[in-house]
C-alpha cells in the first residue's frame, strides 16, 4: 500500500480518471447556489444535481472532481479519529455514460493497482444492496465485485439503511450503491461484525452510487431514462488509512495546524486525552471556518443561516482555545496556518487572506463582549437560587440569549458553590433542537432541485437584478454574495458597503421590469471561459465550470456565466417588485423579491 500525501492523492485520483476519459472539474462553492434546501454543500454531488437530472454539463457525460463539503450534524462528534466538520470528497461522475461494470472496474483498479493505491486485496471487503419490497437485489454489483476476482466471503448484503442513496428531498433520482471498506486489523465486535458496523474494524472509504431510479410523489420507483455513477472518496480519511496513522488528525493535511496550536498554546497534542481532543476540535473548526470566510461567495459571522454555522464554529473553537491557554486573537494565526497547508490547491483563501484574518479576529472581540455579558447576568440571577442548584431553563437561556458556553456556566457555578441541572439543560437544549429540526425540516421540504416554473423564472430574475444593481449603484464590483429561490420568492446577497436608498431601488424596479417588458429571448451558450470574459460575462465563481461554461444572454440586459435552468423569455416573468432591502452582513447587502 502506497504511503501518499494528501496532495499526492488528489493529483493521482485525478489523474486516473482524466485517463479514463473524465474532465476534471473545479470544485464548487461551500454555498450552494440557488438551492433553498441546503446551507452547505454536503457531498461531491450536491453542486451536480441539475447535471444528474439530465441537463448537458458544458465539459461533457464523464467528469471528476475534488468538491469542498461542509457537514455539522455531527458536529459533537468531531475530535474523535474520523469525524471532520469540513472535507474533501474525491469524485467520478457518470451522466449517462458508463454505468456499474465499469465503475467497479476502476475502483477496484484504483484501490488495488500498483500504479495506484496498491491496497492489499485481502484487505478490501465490499457491501452490495440486498433488495427490498419492489426493489431487487443488486446482482449486477456483487458480480461485478466477482469478476474481479473478489472472494465472495468478502462481499456483504445489506439492507436500504446501508447501501441505498436517495433522494435528497421526497422524490426525485437514487438508487443502490456499493461501498468498499478496508480492515483496519481491529477486533470483531462480535461474530456477527460485518462492513458497516460502527465498532472501527471495517473503515468505508468509497462508494459508488447507481441512480437508476426516480421516486415518485406517489413512492413508486420508476427506472431512470438517463443512469448516473455518482462515487465519493473521502480525502482525508483514505490519506490516514494510506499514512498508518491512528487518525485523519494525524495525517499531514493538519501537521501544520496543529504545530501551530503548540506554539500558541504551548502545550502538545499529546499531553493527554483531554489536550489531543481539544488540539483536535480547534484545528477542525479552524479549517472549516477559514474555508467559510475564504470562500468565493464569502461567508460571514452572522445570526441566521451560513453565518450562525460559522459562529458557532468559531466561538467554539475559542472555547477550547481559553481552555488551551492561547492568549487572544489566536484563531487568526491557526486561520495562517490553514491558508500555508491549503493555499495552493486553494488560491481563494491567499486571495481573501486580509478578510479571513480581520473577521476572525473581529469575532473574537465580540465573543469576548458576549462572556462579559452572561458573566454580569449570571453575577445578576446567581442569588436567586435557594436550593443552590440552577435549574436547566436557565442554564439553557444564559447558553442560547447570551452564547454562553453551559462549562462556563458550571465553572462559575462551582466558584460560588453552586451546581447546575444538567438533565434539565439537555431536555431544554433536545427541545430546542427538535423545534429546530422540525423547522428545517419545513424548510428543506423541496428537494434538493426545485425546477419549478415559479423558480426558474425567479432565477432568471436575478441576473436581470444584479446587472440593474451594477448599472443603479455605478459600481462593477457589486457581485452576488448568495442566493436563495423559492417558488415564492427571491432572496438575493450582493457586495456593498452601504444601504441602497428607496430612490435607487425604484429605480432597479424599473431597470428589471424594463427588461421583461422588452421580452427578449433567454440564450444559452457553451463557450470557453476566456471567450466568455471577453463578451464582458459575469461570473465570480467561473472556476467551478471548469474550462467550458455555459453563458446566459438576455438581449442588452444581462450577461451571465450560470449553471441555469431559465426562461425562455424575460417576457414570461411577470412584474418584478422589491419587498425589503436589509443589511445580510458585514459589507452583504440583502433584497427579497417577488414576480407577480
Amino acid at each position: 500500500m502506497k504511503n501518499l500525501t494528501t496532495s499526492e492523492l488528489r493529483e493521482l485520483y485525478l489523474r486516473f480518471f482524466r485517463e479514463r476519459g473524465h474532465a476534471v472539474i473545479a470544485s464548487a462553492s461551500l454555498v450552494p447556489e440557488n438551492d433553498p434546501t441546503a446551507l452547505f454543500t454536503m457531498a461531491g454531488m450536491h453542486p451536480l444535481v441539475p447535471y444528474l437530472l439530465g441537463a448537458k454539463h458544458p465539459a461533457g457525460n464523464r467528469l471528476t472532481d475534488v468538491q469542498k463539503c461542509v457537514r455539522t450534524g455531527d458536529i459533537d462528534e468531531v475530535g474523535d479519529e474520523s469525524h471532520c466538520t469540513f472535507f474533501e470528497m474525491l469524485g467520478n461522475w457518470s451522466l449517462g455514460d458508463y454505468f456499474k461494470k465499469e465503475a467497479i472496474a476502476w475502483s477496484w483498479e484504483f484501490l488495488t493497482g500498483s500504479e495506484w493505491l496498491g491496497i492489499d486485496k485481502d484487505k478490501l471487503y465490499f457491501t452490495c444492496f440486498a433488495g427490498e419490497g419492489e426493489l431487487p437485489r443488486d446482482e449486477e454489483a456483487y458480480e461485478s465485485w466477482i469478476s474481479m476476482g473478489v472472494d465472495p466471503s468478502h462481499i456483504f448484503y445489506l439492507g436500504k439503511e446501508h447501501n441505498w442513496w436517495g433522494p435528497a428531498g421526497q422524490t426525485g433520482p437514487c438508487g443502490p450503491d456499493t461501498e468498499m471498506f478496508i480492515d483496519t486489523g481491529k477486533e470483531p465486535c462480535g461474530k456477527d461484525c460485518f462492513p458497516g458496523c460502527h465498532c472501527g474494524k471495517y473503515l468505508e472509504i468509497w462508494n459508488d452510487v447507481f441512480m437508476q431510479y426516480n421516486k415518485t410523489a406517489e413512492g413508486k420507483y420508476e427506472p431512470l431514462a438517463q443512469k448516473n455513477v455518482d462515487t465519493g472518496m473521502g480525502l482525508e480519511r483514505t490519506v490516514a488509512t494510506l499514512q498508518g496513522v491512528p487518525s485523519v488528525y494525524d495525517t499531514d493535511a493538519f501537521t501544520g495546524i496543529l504545530s501551530r496550536i503548540a506554539e500558541l498554546s504551548g502545550k502538545n497534542y499529546k499531553d493527554s486525552e483531554e489536550t489531543k481532543k481539544a488540539f483536535r476540535i480547534i484545528a477542525d473548526h479552524m479549517r472549516t471556518a477559514t474555508f467559510m470566510l475564504g470562500d468565493p461567495r464569502g461567508v460571514t459571522p452572522s445570526n441566521v443561516d451560513q453565518g450562525y454555522i460559522l459562529r458557532r464554529i468559531i466561538r467554539r473553537a475559542l472555547r477550547y482555545a481559553m481552555q488551551m491557554g492561547m492568549p487572544e486573537m489566536s484563531l487568526s494565526k491557526v486561520a495562517a496556518a490553514v491558508i500555508d497547508t491549503y493555499g495552493e490547491v486553494y488560491p481563494e483563501l491567499n486571495t481573501n487572506r486580509d478578510r479571513i484574518v480581520n473577521e476572525l479576529d473581529a469575532e473574537e472581540k465580540k465573543f469576548q463582549r458576549t462572556l462579559l455579558q452572561g458573566t454580569k447576568e449570571f453575577e445578576r440571577i446567581k442569588g436567586s437560587f435557594a436550593d443552590g442548584r440552577i435549574d436547566g431553563v436557565t442554564a439553557f437561556h444564559l447558553f442560547d440569549t447570551f452564547g454562553f458556553p453551559i462549562e462556563f456556566t458550571e465553572e462559575l457555578a462551582r466558584e460560588n458553590g453552586l451546581t447546575v441541572d444538567m438533565q434539565g439543560f439537555k431536555a431544554a437544549f433536545a427541545e430546542h433542537q427538535a423545534k429546530s429540526k422540525a423547522g428545517a425540516e419545513q424548510k428543506f421540504k423541496g428537494g434538493l432541485a426545485d425546477n419549478s416554473e415559479a423558480t426558474t423564472r425567479l432565477h432568471s430574475a436575478t441576473h436581470l437584478l444584479q446587472a440593474a444593481l451594477r448599472k443603479v449603484l455605478k459600481d462593477d464590483t457589486v457581485s452576488q454574495r448568495g442566493s436563495n429561490i423559492t417558488a415564492e420568492r427571491l432572496r438575493f446577497d450582493f457586495s456593498f458597503p452601504r444601504k441602497v436608498t428607496p430612490e435607487e431601488l425604484r429605480e432597479v424596479e424599473r431597470l428589471v421590469n424594463e427588461a421583461i417588458a422588452a421580452d427578449v429571448e433567454i440564450t444559452c451558450e457553451e463557450m470557453p471561459i476566456a471567450e466568455a470574459k471577453a463578451r464582458g460575462a459575469i461570473g465570480l465563481f467561473e472556476n467551478k465550470y471548469g474550462e467550458m461554461v455555459k453563458v446566459y444572454t438576455m438581449g442588452k440586459y444581462s450577461c451571465e456565466m450560470c449553471g441555469g435552468p431559465h426562461a425562455s423569455r424575460t417576457g414570461e416573468l411577470g412584474t418584478f417588485k422589491i419587498k425589503k432591502e436589509e443589511a445580510s452582513s458585514s459589507g452583504v447587502r440583502r433584497i427579497k423579491a417577488v414576480l407577480e
